[in-house]
């Protein structure tokens, strides 16, 4: 997914010069896959503030009920906003598992093996008294 989420990030980079409709209409497939792929995966980890970014980029360029500006000058910082966001969305998802592994790493090395653990163990109390008391 990573090196997708880049093609669409330089994708939408290269959108910003004056290129054929059809690649337009071949950027709104791509981004709004890109956006569906990053807008399941942010639901999925709960990071609501990212779902609500990434919805609003479906929106804007989804090819079924397609939003014209009719304007260059008005999509220029559009595609130049979402490619950033793409590569942004793709460095946060690698920052984080690599925390999970220094922690993983952290708790093996200074855990000891099961068999040089002491364990503690419940003590039985007989409830009876014994016949010295």
């Amino acid at each position: 997914m990573k090196p997708f989420l880049t093609f669409c990030a330089l994708c939408c980079f290269i959108g910003i010069f004056r290129l054929p409709i059809e690649y337009y209409t071949f950027l709104r497939i791509l981004v709004s896959i890109g956006a569906l792929l990053v807008l399941y995966n942010t639901l999925s980890f709960k990071q609501h503030y990212f779902s609500i970014i990434f919805l609003v980029i479906l929106i804007l360029f989804n090819p079924v009920f397609p939003i014209y500006l009719y304007r260059k000058s008005v999509w220029i910082p559009i595609d130049t906003v979402t490619g950033i966001l793409f590569l942004l969305i793709n460095f946060i998802e690698k920052l984080e598992p690599k925390k999970e592994e220094e922690i993983t790493e952290e708790t093996s090395e200074h855990s000891t093996p099961i068999h040089q653990r002491t364990v503690s163990r419940d003590r039985i109390i007989n409830p009876k008294k014994t016949k010295e008391d």
